[in-house]
């Protein structure tokens, strides 16, 4: 089926005892056993079912089969958030004396995340100074156990040349783990390009409505763990948690998830709700739709700017002579992302007059909403970065983020002019 399609039907055929069209809200934490054997069987893993909601529920099995579905996978894990995605990611590949290398455009929690967080772990991430391929294959070395990008880096705009990168991992026998989450899966499949792991923010596009958090993890099942045991034994060893189990031999392709699940979600406990997994399905029916009129309304928004006096640059990968036009051809099928930046003639104090004089978009940090929506990373997402690090992220002090929603096109542009108008009437 076409994305379209599987947006609306992937994962799931009718309830097969009320024959409800909609997916139910399993709103359960637990789930009977037929004996004690049965109970010991699940937590063996032995047979397929439901045991506990934190490990496994119906509702949010449908989104796991939908989300996997679209993006080309063969097994995906719902979880609490997007941030959880990443985490429990890192997690099941590295260990301490290990390192992870990534591109440096990335979302401010998720370099929070690998600058801070993960090293306390023992984890050290290796940022490079660019998404060269080139320059992100010289920092990996023989402890390397993943390399991370994201499709479209938030806020900076970039596109990351997926192909290249794949190839990168594959000459490193290591994955490439790709956040897709601001291109989604109707505009780019990074596993059609070479991604071995693929992580979301349902939060954003795909759920489109600001009302729920959640996060994905989307296997390939192409990545050969078993060929590369000695890098990854925790997938190819026996568990001592479980008896022993060998996670590849259990769950053959679906080895990686096999254990985020089992180990993970089963003990960390950052889970998706089956109230969530309902909201979120609702969005993502639409998503296709959405991220039509998301599109054509960014475009008229970037022209609108680029042409205006008040503006003194705009970053925006449908402009051909932007670096990453190209690749937003290639990876994106000439279609820009909502997501761009843009800056004032006047500098931060002309932006922080234009952000303040906003009405019709909504002044936060989220992206991917039905609504549009303005954000200054400098002092929010990214807060937390050196100025050095803020740089190499894509933005500057009086840099602005728009997320350009879904309204009528003429709203869009009529704020904006306004807003521009009182951040340069001074």
């Amino acid at each position: 089926m076409k994305p379209e399609t599987i947006a609306l039907h992937g994962g799931y055929g009718g309830d097969p005892t009320t024959k409800a069209v909609a997916v139910p809200i399993y709103q359960t934490v637990a789930y009977s056993f037929d004996s004690a054997a049965h109970g010991a069987a699940l937590f063996d893993l032995e047979v397929e079912g439901y045991r506990y909601t934190r490990i496994g529920n119906p509702t949010v099995d449908v989104l796991e089969r939908r989300i996997a579905e679209l993006e080309g996978g063969i097994d995906a894990l719902a979880v609490a958030s997007g941030q959880t995605a990443v985490y429990y990611t890192m997690l099941n590949l590295a260990q301490a004396g290990q390192n992870i290398v990534s591109v440096p455009q990335l979302y401010g929690t998720t370099h929070t995340l690998f600058a801070h967080i993960l090293p306390q772990l023992g984890v050290r991430v290796r940022l490079a100074r660019s998404d060269s391929p080139a320059e992100l294959e010289s920092l990996i070395d023989a402890d390397t156990r993943a390399l991370f990008c994201e499709t479209v880096g938030n806020p900076a705009g970039n596109i990351c040349d997926l192909e290249a990168l794949a190839a990168v991992a594959r000459r490193a026998h290591i994955p490439l783990v790709v956040d897709n989450t601001v291109a989604t899966p109707i505009l780019c499949r990074p596993i059609d390009y070479g991604a071995d792991i693929v992580v979301h923010s349902l939060t954003k596009f795909l759920g489109g409505h600001g009302t729920s958090l959640g996060g994905a993890i989307v296997d390939s099942g192409r990545f050969p763990w078993a060929k590369h045991a000695a890098r990854y034994p925790r997938l190819t060893q026996p568990d001592e948690s479980y008896h022993g189990l060998v996670y590849t031999e259990h769950y053959g392709a679906k080895a990686f998830l096999g254990r985020g699940r089992s180990v993970f979600q089963r003990t960390m406990g950052a889970v998706l709700s089956p109230f969530n997994a309902f909201l979120l399905l609702q969005g993502i029916e639409t998503v296709a739709l959405r991220v039509e009129r998301h599109v054509a309304n960014a475009r008229r928004v970037a022209e609108f700017l680029r042409a205006d006096r008040r503006i003194s640059s705009v970053s925006y990968a449908g402009f051909p002579d932007n670096p990453h036009h190209a690749l937003c051809q290639k990876y994106l099928g000439g279609r820009a992302c909502s997501l761009m930046t843009f800056e004032i003639r006047g500098g931060y104090d002309a932006g922080t007059r234009f952000y303040d004089a906003l009405e019709l978009f909504k002044r936060l940090v989220n992206l991917g909403d039905a609504k549009s929506l303005a954000c200054h990373p400098a002092s929010t997402t990214h807060r937390q970065m050196s100025a050095e690090e803020q740089r190499q992220a894509g933005l500057g002090p009086a840099t602005m983020r728009l997320s350009v929603g879904i309204e009528h096109i003429d709203d869009i542009l009529a704020d904006l002019d306004q807003a521009l108008a009182a951040a340069t009437r001074a």
